[in-house]
C-alpha cells in the first residue's frame, strides 16, 4: 500500500469519527489503568458495568488496596478471569503506592512492570493518559491492519512497528482509536460490512462483502 492511500484512509476515518476516544469509562489516570487492565479478554461494556460500582467506593490506589482481593473480586466477578485480575489490581495498587507516589507512571518500563500490564496496556496508557503517539494493537487493529493491507504483520508487535512506520505523523495520536472503532463496528471479524465502509475503495481485502 502506498503512502497516499494510507493518508487518504486516515483522512476518511478522521472525517467519519471526528473525536475518537476510548469506550472505557473513567475519570482519572488510575481508573483508566485499572479499566484497561480489566479489559483483557473482556468487552468494554462489561468492564464499564463492573467498574461503575467499583470506582464509587475505590477510586484511588489506597482505597482499592483497602478493599483487598476479595472486595475487588465482588465487583468484577462478571468479567472473565476475575480471580487473576483482582490479584493483579491489588498488586498493582501496592506498587503504585510504594514506588510511584500513588500516581500512574509516564514510563513504558514502569508500566510494564505492573502486574497484568503488558505492552498493549502500556501503549493505551501512554497514548490516552499522556498523549504519546503510541499505537496499541488489539485483535481489532491486528485484523484491520492485515485485512486492508494497511500494515500487515504476522503478530501484534510486527503490526505495531509497521503502523508506527507507515501511519502519517498527523494521525498517529488518534490512529489506534480510529482503527479499533473501525474494526469493532465496520470491519468486523466474521462478516465485514464492506458495503457501508468509508474506505472500501481503498481497502486491499480481496474477499469483500458488499451485501
Amino acid at each position: 500500500m502506498n503512502p497516499q492511500k494510507r493518508h487518504e484512509i486516515f483522512s476518511r476515518l478522521r472525517e467519519h469519527i471526528e473525536q475518537p476516544r476510548s469506550e472505557l469509562e473513567y475519570s482519572s489516570n488510575f481508573e483508566l489503568l485499572i479499566s484497561v487492565l480489566l479489559s483483557a479478554q473482556a468487552t468494554d461494556v462489561s468492564v464499564n458495568k463492573a467498574t461503575a460500582g467499583l470506582y464509587r467506593v475505590a477510586n484511588t490506589p489506597e482505597k482499592m488496596l483497602a478493599l483487598g482481593e476479595d472486595g475487588v473480586r465482588e465487583y468484577i466477578k462478571t468479567i472473565g478471569l476475575f480471580n487473576s485480575k483482582a490479584k493483579n489490581v491489588i498488586a498493582t495498587c501496592k506498587i503504585l503506592i510504594e514506588q510511584h507516589h500513588s500516581e500512574v507512571p509516564e514510563d513504558r518500563a514502569a508500566l510494564e512492570a505492573l502486574p497484568g500490564v503488558g505492552r498493549k496496556t502500556a501503549n493505551v496508557i501512554l497514548n490516552v493518559a499522556f498523549g504519546h503517539p503510541t499505537i496499541a494493537v488489539d485483535t481489532h487493529i491486528f485484523r484491520v491492519s492485515n485485512r486492508t493491507g494497511l500494515a500487515p504483520g504476522k503478530d501484534v508487535l510486527e503490526v505495531e512497528k509497521r503502523l508506527l512506520k507507515f501511519v502519517p505523523e498527523e494521525f498517529k495520536l488518534d490512529a489506534h482509536h480510529w482503527l479499533i472503532l473501525h474494526g469493532r463496528y465496520t470491519c468486523i471479524a466474521r462478516k465485514p460490512r464492506c458495503g457501508s465502509c468509508v474506505i472500501e475503495d481503498l481497502c486491499e481485502f480481496k474477499k469483500k462483502n458488499l451485501d
